[in-house]
């Protein structure tokens, strides 16, 4: 049972009436939730609810340009730090990225990402995801709406994507400040937060967010959600879990539990009651039996779908999950004021 009374349920009272936490008392909501999760769940989907009612909203991704990247990211299996062979590298077709978005569209994605590794874009590389833009965008028979993960980006590129028709980009923070420096050497948490600057100088709505698991603290998820709400302020916050690889140097990472995965979506909520927080990697590996939760949770999207190392489990199942849940599949979630696709699906 839980308690309609207490700080908890105060403070989701207070995010219910538009008033936002403090980093203080957000770290205080985590140490008061650790003995009850259920009273933090309980909230947070008081306040998914308010905000979205039934809405749920699903995103799908695609490899444009796949392994051989340059940076060192500690979590990735693209990464120079994975073995030899983790990742081999490969590229994606037009023609196979259309096809990948017309399957997307059938799952009921109101969006696809096409996504390449390495540090930025060769000119090449840019021109390659603008044709496979076209190629989506022109059909009239692929109602979906497209995003781009690319890494780093100059203004140009940025307007060159929002110009093709991208709506949304993806550049995670990953972590906080203070752990980013410890799990990646060959760019700076800074270099980050210029590439968003400058995706939404272009008109490109932002999704980013990080991933857990890595063996940070509270205090570096408490951060890493501070900035994303106050400096970075995104449209789509991805929350993904650390499913490790062999061959990768967070292979032997212990794995979070799920009720302590439930506890990060749930604070995220309270944090960022009006963004689209969409769960994605590691959600079938690490949460098992209690996927469904994430929505108990506060979550309002989720990747479908493989991911771009990883397998995901089939569409079919995600839809007969948010069937099951009373959850509505929708283009556009209640708090967007246009909508992410260009047709109802």
């Amino acid at each position: 049972m839980t308690d309609g009374t207490g700080p908890i349920a105060e403070w989701a009272g207070r995010v219910l009436a538009g008033d936002g936490l403090d980093r203080a008392e957000i770290r205080r909501l985590v140490d008061l939730s650790a003995d009850r999760a259920g009273d933090l769940l309980h909230h947070a989907r008081r306040i998914r609810t308010d905000r979205f009612a039934n809405a749920v909203r699903l995103c799908a991704i695609v490899p444009g340009k796949l392994g051989a990247c340059t940076e060192d990211c500690t979590w990735c299996a693209q990464s120079r730090t994975a073995g030899s062979g983790v990742t081999p590298p490969g590229r994606t077709s037009r023609q196979e990225i259309r096809t990948a978005a017309r399957r997307a569209a059938d799952s009921r994605a109101a969006a696809i990402g096409i996504v390449n590794a390495g540090r930025r874009p060769a000119e090449a590389d840019l021109d390659a995801v603008l044709a496979a833009a076209k190629a989506v965008l022109d059909d009239p028979e692929i109602p979906i709406g497209l995003c781009a993960s690319l890494g780093e980006l100059t203004d140009d590129q940025a307007a060159r994507l929002a110009a093709a028709g991208v709506s949304h980009y993806n550049h995670n923070i990953e972590t906080s400040r203070r752990l980013f420096a410890r799990m990646v050497t060959t760019h700076t948490f800074d270099d980050r937060l210029r590439t968003l600057a400058a995706a939404r100088r272009a008109g490109l709505k932002l999704c980013c967010g990080g991933i857990f698991g890595l063996g940070e603290t509270w205090d570096d998820r408490v951060d890493m959600i501070v900035t994303l709400r106050d400096q970075v302020r995104p449209r789509v916050v991805p929350l993904n879990f650390l499913h490790p690889i062999p061959g990768t140097p967070l292979a032997h990472a212990t794995p979070l539990e799920p009720m302590e995965i439930l506890r990060i979506i749930a604070v995220c909520r309270f944090a960022m009651p009006d963004v689209d927080i969409k769960i994605a990697g590691g959600r079938e590996a690490n949460l098992r039996d209690l996927q469904s939760w994430i929505f108990h949770a506060g979550a309002t999207s989720i990747l479908v779908g493989n991911y771009l190392t990883t397998t995901g489990r089939s569409a079919a199942d995600d839809l007969q999950m948010l069937e099951d849940l009373g959850l509505e599949v929708v283009c556009a979630l209640p708090t967007e004021r246009e909508t992410a696709c260009r047709t109802t699906i």
